[in-house]
């Protein structure tokens, strides 16, 4: 793998309601800190289906070339887990402007809706043949494209003893990911076959109801080759 350098953009522990001041809630869903970190649950009955289900968003739009890391435990099963990566509006307008259609956590509004994003789903106990083979799918949309999936090594929530250590690379058309160092998934987008190559964007979370999950300490990396930086030393 080629050598990146990088540089510490964005850090915050979601540890107290402050931290989650200028996020965008897409949905309904409760937002505590029992143990000083932030607790996401629905607020509405799993069996309304979609409508169930909730996007919080970070509301700082990253570069194209980032490392994000986050930390993340399961409470309760079943529900699904999935962070979006490198959202933006489509026609050109931010994720947030109101000329946008709508969303209210539905997930066809995220994949045919007024957005583009790639869609990295970890942990993936929804269904009784998602909780029977556990898999890691990153989807890009516009569109649902499955453009990869990998074996997901996480444990059921009675084997959850600590938080596990997320890492999600994107560098150019590259993407990467991790679960504690462990190298689960990687894909390299032509920028052909699934539309072009997405830039920068924001990030956001979102569960599957009635999953109950917690989250710590996101962080947000840019990225540079090192190789690049070291010619321009040069210079």
């Amino acid at each position: 793998m080629m050598p990146f350098a990088g540089q510490l953009i964005y850090h915050n522990p979601l540890a107290s309601p402050k931290d989650l001041e200028g996020f965008r809630l897409e949905g309904e869903a409760a937002l505590s800190f029992p143990l000083a970190r932030l607790r996401l649950e629905s607020t509405r009955p799993s069996d309304e289906g979609q409508k169930a289900n909730f996007v919080l968003w970070c509301p700082v739009p990253f570069p194209a070339d980032i490392a994000v890391t986050w930390e993340f435990k399961p409470i309760r099963e079943p529900g699904l887990a999935i962070l979006f990566l490198a959202a933006i509006g489509a026609r050109g307008l931010d994720l947030f402007d109101e000329r946008l259609a709508a969303r209210t956590g539905e997930y066809e509004q995220y994949h045919h809706g007024d957005l583009s994003a790639l869609h990295l789903s970890y942990f993936r106990r929804r269904w009784p043949e998602e909780r029977a083979f556990h898999t890691c799918n990153l989807r890009k949309s516009y569109g649902f494209h499955l453009v990869a999936q990998a074996a997901d090594p996480l444990p059921p929530v009675a084997d959850c003893s600590d938080f596990y250590r997320m890492k999600l690379v994107k560098r150019g058309g590259k993407i990467d990911f991790f679960i504690n160092e462990l190298s689960v998934l990687a894909w390299q987008d032509d920028g052909k076959s699934y539309g072009p190559l997405l830039g920068g964007g924001r990030i956001g979370f979102r569960q599957m109801a009635p999953l109950i999950a917690e989250y710590a300490n996101l962080k947000v990396f840019s990225l540079q080759r090192t190789d690049e930086t070291n010619e321009r030393s040069k210079e």
